[in-house]
């Protein structure tokens, strides 16, 4: 018989069915990449990304939404008047004993005491101050009574003192001068902190004799303030919170605590100097609690706190503040608000956020902003062109615009294939790589990464410049991304297949300026009225003319009639509804280019028929051509037009 240990044992293998991959890598750069190259926008982009998440992870929108659906629960079903709403339970208690117990009594001294109950003040807190000297007949009574100061101690100190409530259960006198020794000290210490003394030694005596009421465990002063200040501010916004008749029950129910009013006093000290030495804190918040579940001053304080700690949260969740980064997230607070799983998804997003910049795909420019970095403009440049280039073999039912042969001539260099080359193979060099390949041990006859392409040069250049509208309403009617991603394609295609080629990269608003790419992909929308194109028109003459060997072609995207033109003294001229001057301005600008011998393409976003009519008009003086493509169809149009002019 066989020895069973000695079977062979048979394993099945599958996907992973308990949840997310583990092995699995926490993010895709290509994937977070092709997101980022649908905003452009550097400062945007990133943050779009981290928003939306990324492969079926949670993003910082839904992480916010959650924070905010538990700071509206919490607010929702809780109210803050617990301990006020508990001491007139007490209260009453006490008096309906007192009155039971007197009236069992036949004497003119159970009368008085009536009448004494009867005359006590409607409020709660002067009816408690009256009875503070009270004698009273019913033990059930008095120990109601002894409730109202103890629960008023525990829970003022409930309100400074993590876990101070539970340790003072069934307080003693001792426990309550315990308390009020450690109170006193506590405000020397911070007294001395406040005039800037040298408290090392005494915050060491001070922990020695009362560490056990502090279980932060704080290691100077400063922490020891830290800590204390936020809850102090915490108890703060909670009495804000309050009605100013709720607020003044407690101030005179607080005169009571333990029976003895040092208590107050102390913590009323306390909460000055804390007030003091942190009014960076919040003191002068609030919370709008309308539930039915009655919290206690502790209880409520802490609800505070996290209301505080909630806001904080969506704020880092926010990432909209100068020199934002997902660093900034408080991990420990979102574990604690929201679970682990939130966590890992934010800790994953900062990884992504890390990588990306580790990758030099973005940079921290000095003030804190993103910018994006060659090579993430190339990378972005790739992406973009590729969907493109998809677009344009969809509608012409081929696969890409790039033609062997017809754009150039043969170099005799070659270079690996790319994704959607389409020039002629370098045959020798692709059979030398696969011998090579074969040579070193790898059986396939003919991998993709053997094959080279015929490098070839333009037997004319273009010298080439993208006039782009950046006015107010390019960004209004959501022109402005589309924008960005066809000046990427172009200079991509450009910068790759046509390197002997000159782009510029000129924008105009109330003003017009020649750019780099980073620098349009970069710039963000601004509200100032103008359509300045008589101005891109002089500043496109200028870059052409220095390459008198160049054809020159211009390529206008515009989605507004010119309303500004250059003055003579260099300033901009805006008037609305267009005037006559800035209508001449820009024909006299366009026929200085027509006299360059300049192709023309005007490419007009909208259906402003007064702008298609002027742009009709403009072309039909320059021989140009007018294109109005919708917004998913721009990048394509001017590449397409762009390659029919290089291609013949």
């Amino acid at each position: 018989m066989a020895d069973p240990r000695r079977r062979r044992r048979r394993y099945a293998y599958g996907p992973y069915a308990g949840g997310p991959d583990p092995l699995a890598p926490p993010y895709d750069i290509r994937a977070a990449m092709d997101q980022i190259g649908r905003d452009v926008s550097p400062r945007q982009a990133l943050q779009e990304l981290l928003r939306r998440g990324l492969d079926g992870r949670r993003g910082l929108d839904d992480l916010t939404r959650r924070v905010w659906e538990r700071r509206r629960d919490l607010q929702r079903d809780n109210r803050i008047d617990g301990t006020l709403q508990e001491v007139r339970e007490l209260l009453a208690r006490a008096l309906d004993a007192e009155r039971e117990s007197l009236g069992n009594e036949d004497s003119d001294d159970a009368r008085f005491r009536e009448m004494q109950l009867d005359a006590l003040p409607p409020d709660t807190g002067g009816a408690v101050r009256e009875l503070g000297g009270y004698d009273w007949r019913s033990s059930d009574a008095r120990q109601a009574y002894q409730e109202i100061r103890d629960l008023l101690g525990r829970e003022m100190l409930d309100q400074r003192f993590q876990g101070m409530k539970q340790a003072m259960q069934n307080a003693t006198p001792e426990d309550v001068e315990r308390i009020n020794a450690m109170l006193d000290d506590l405000n020397d210490l911070l007294d001395r902190h406040a005039r800037g003394e040298d408290t090392t030694e005494q915050f060491a005596e001070f922990m020695r004799a009362h560490g056990e009421h502090f279980p932060e465990n704080p290691q100077s002063t400063e922490e020891l303030v830290d800590a204390l200040a936020a809850r102090a501010a915490a108890a703060q916004r909670m009495m804000n919170s309050m009605s100013a008749e709720q607020r003044a029950e407690l101030a005179e129910l607080a005169q009571q605590a333990f029976g003895d009013p040092r208590l107050s006093q102390s913590l009323a000290r306390l909460d000055a100097q804390l007030q003091g030495l942190r009014p960076g804190e919040d003191w002068s918040g609030e919370g709008n609690f309308r539930g039915e579940n009655p919290m206690g001053m502790g209880e409520a304080t802490r609800a505070m706190e996290e209301l505080g700690q909630l806001d904080a949260l969506a704020e880092q969740l926010a990432q909209s503040y100068p020199g934002a980064r997902m660093e900034d997230i408080d991990l420990d607070a979102l574990t604690e608000m929201l679970g682990p799983e939130a966590a890992a998804d934010a800790r994953t997003l900062a990884e992504l956020e890390r990588e990306l910049q580790r990758q030099d795909l973005f940079r921290r420019a000095p003030d804190g902003s993103l910018l994006l970095s060659p090579k993430a403009l190339r990378t972005l440049g790739q992406s973009v062109l590729r969907d493109v280039a998809d677009r344009i073999s969809g509608r012409q039912g081929q696969r890409d615009t790039r033609r062997a042969g017809a754009a150039g001539e043969a170099t005799g260099a070659t270079r690996p294939w790319a994704f959607g080359d389409t020039q002629a193979w370098s045959v020798p060099r692709t059979l030398l790589n696969a011998q090579l390949r074969r040579a070193g041990g790898d059986d396939r006859a003919l991998d993709v990464s053997d094959v080279e392409i015929v490098e070839t040069e333009q037997r004319t250049r273009a010298a080439v410049t993208l006039l782009v509208d950046t006015s107010w309403s390019m960004v209004a009617e959501g022109r402005w991304v589309p924008m960005k991603r066809t000046a990427l394609a172009l200079h991509q295609l450009i910068s790759t297949r046509f390197r002997g080629d000159d782009l510029s990269l000129i924008t105009f608003g109330r003003h017009a300026q020649t750019v780099d790419l980073a620098e349009l992909i970069g710039l963000e929308g601004v509200y100032m009225q103008g359509t300045n194109l008589h101005h891109a028109l002089l500043l496109a003459r200028e870059r052409l003319a220095r390459q008198p060997d160049a054809t020159p072609v211009v390529l206008v995207v515009t989605d507004g009639e010119p309303t500004a033109h250059l003055e003579p003294d260099g300033e901009a001229f805006f008037d609305y509804p267009p005037s006559p001057y800035t209508l001449r301005a820009t024909v006299d600008g366009l026929d200085r280019l027509i006299g360059m011998d300049a192709a023309f393409t005007f490419f007009v976003l909208g259906d402003d028929p007064g702008l298609l009519s002027f742009v009709n008009r403009l072309a039909r003086r320059a021989g140009g051509r007018v294109v109005q493509p919708d917004l998913d169809g721009l990048g394509a149009e001017v590449v397409s037009d762009y390659l029919r002019r290089r291609t013949g």
